[in-house]
């Protein structure tokens, strides 16, 4: 199956200048959502990921079922706000903005090995503030995996020292 006829282009959203990379027709087709997750599956299979972190919103449509798959745990990474209890909180810069992201201070136990899930790799900064909640926690982090990467943004270099998986690049 060939995924990447299945995302969709928008032009200058959510602003001018901006090209998304809408997976709304991978997500609805149910051939192309399947391949996605095992792309995903195939690639980790046999890593021993304890918990899958995944990033609000759309990561948790793949990290959710790839946690499944794997016999692993999932751990929800939030906007700020949207978690009960205790949390730790980290801030970022995105392509177009900035914004902050909270962890619950007792999603990942030290040394427990994770893996960070996304739809998209931009500049990477939303995955990269994951990586301070995490090591906060005194998480291992096995490694960041996304669907998507805009190379041309260089995204990958906020991971010096971390494997780096996408599938689609554009």
């Amino acid at each position: 199956m060939e995924i990447a006829s299945l995302v969709r282009d928008i032009p200058d959203f959510p602003m001018p200048g901006i090209l998304f990379r809408d997976i709304t027709p991978l997500l609805k087709d149910k051939n192309g959502f399947a391949a996605a997750i095992g792309l995903f599956v195939d690639r980790f299979k046999g890593e021993q990921i304890d918990t899958i972190v995944a990033i609000e919103a759309r990561g948790y449509m793949f990290g959710a079922p790839l946690a499944y798959a794997l016999g692993a745990g999932f751990v929800p990474v939030r906007k700020p706000g949207k978690l009960p209890g205790t949390t730790h909180i980290e801030s970022y810069s995105l392509e177009y903005g900035t914004n902050s992201l909270e962890i619950h201070d007792d999603a990942v136990a030290r040394g427990e090995r994770v893996l960070v899930v996304d739809d998209l790799l931009a500049t990477g900064g939303t995955a990269a503030a994951t990586g301070r909640l995490l090591a906060k926690l005194g998480a291992h982090i096995v490694g960041y995996a996304f669907l998507i990467e805009l190379e041309f943004l260089n995204g990958r270099a906020a991971f010096a020292g971390h494997e780096v998986t996408s599938f689609l690049k554009y």
